[in-house]
């Protein structure tokens, strides 16, 4: 690129207007093989020369333009956690996962309030015990386990002069039924007598068994036993004696349970299978009562290790 005023040309003074004024032409490269079709007289170097004009420092500078009206955008900021720094500042939102919920204070525990929650714990767990041993005796006495066993023991109730009350003869027969299906060879009879009686629970129940056609050697009467926990201790120094060790356990179906806890006491494995005919089975009245009674009665045992002084008529 050439620019007049170069080169020896600008050994000579101009005026102030030429010196203010250059011209650039372009120089073409030459290639051997290009022609230049274009007329010069149409296009007067159009595309080889740009004029430059440099304003005098005497003219006036042009004064730039005005800037384009701009506007201002302001967002509010919003009172995040972990921010800081003025409200002036962009919002920089923070990745929700780093963010942490300022520590609570934990206010020490008072004694009022650990004695009441420990008054509230122990009257829920009072009324709760209660309900569940209820609904255990209840579900024990829908159950009716006959595994082959060494024994069948019947617990006695009462007997008026050798005959068995309708509660006795229901468990006798229950159990005969038992010994014919060959649940067990053998068939115990326990319970004593009250005072003036002549016949005891254990022997009128041998009786009637052998009246039913049982042989009288696999009948074995206990004569002795004022309660279940008594009847079922002798029961269990017959089995040591003979090397016994399971026996099905027959009662009335709301005694079952707390039967076959006694006995599992004493090394008896046990099972129950509970009569399902007479009055102790009949109405609705009596079994909600036999239920709450063995209810109470179970856990007189846990707790002191005895059987409840109750007994209820025909038993």
């Amino acid at each position: 690129m050439r620019t007049t005023g170069d080169g020896p040309e600008k050994a000579g003074h101009h005026g102030a207007d030429e010196e203010a004024t250059r011209v650039f032409t372009r120089l073409s490269t030459f290639e051997p093989d290009a022609r230049d079709l274009r007329d010069d007289a149409d296009h007067p170097g159009d595309d080889h020369a740009r004029t430059f004009r440099r304003i005098s420092g005497g003219a006036e500078a042009a004064a730039p333009p005005e800037p384009a009206p701009t506007r201002t955008f302001t967002r509010d900021t919003l009172s995040l956690p972990g921010r800081d720094g003025p409200p002036d500042e962009p919002d920089r939102l923070e990745d929700p996962r780093t963010l942490r919920r300022p520590a609570r204070t934990r206010r020490p525990r008072s004694i009022g309030r650990i004695v009441r929650r420990t008054v509230a714990l122990l009257v829920l767990t009072v009324i709760l015990l209660p309900c569940a041993t209820w609904a255990w005796v209840w579900y024990t006495a829908r159950q009716d386990e006959r595994p082959p066993s060494d024994a069948i023991v019947v617990l006695g109730a009462s007997q008026y002069n050798g005959r068995p009350s309708p509660v006795f003869e229901a468990r006798l027969r229950h159990a005969a039924h038992l010994y014919e299906e060959g649940v067990a060879p053998t068939v115990v009879t326990v319970g004593g007598n009250q005072p003036g009686d002549n016949f005891t629970e254990g022997g009128s129940g041998a009786r009637w068994l052998v009246e039913q056609g049982v042989p009288a050697d696999s009948v074995i009467p206990i004569g002795k036993g004022s309660d279940t926990l008594e009847s079922l201790e002798l029961v269990a120094q017959v089995f040591e004696e003979r090397g016994w060790r399971t026996a099905v356990i027959v009662s009335d179906p709301w005694h079952s349970l707390r039967s076959r806890e006694i006995a599992e006491d004493f090394g008896i494995e046990a099972a129950t299978s509970p009569a399902r005919s007479g009055p102790a089975v009949l109405e609705r009245e009596t079994q909600l009562w036999y239920i709450t009674r063995e209810t109470a009665s179970l856990w007189h045992y846990w707790i002191f290790g005895e059987s409840a002084a109750v007994r209820v008529d025909a038993l």
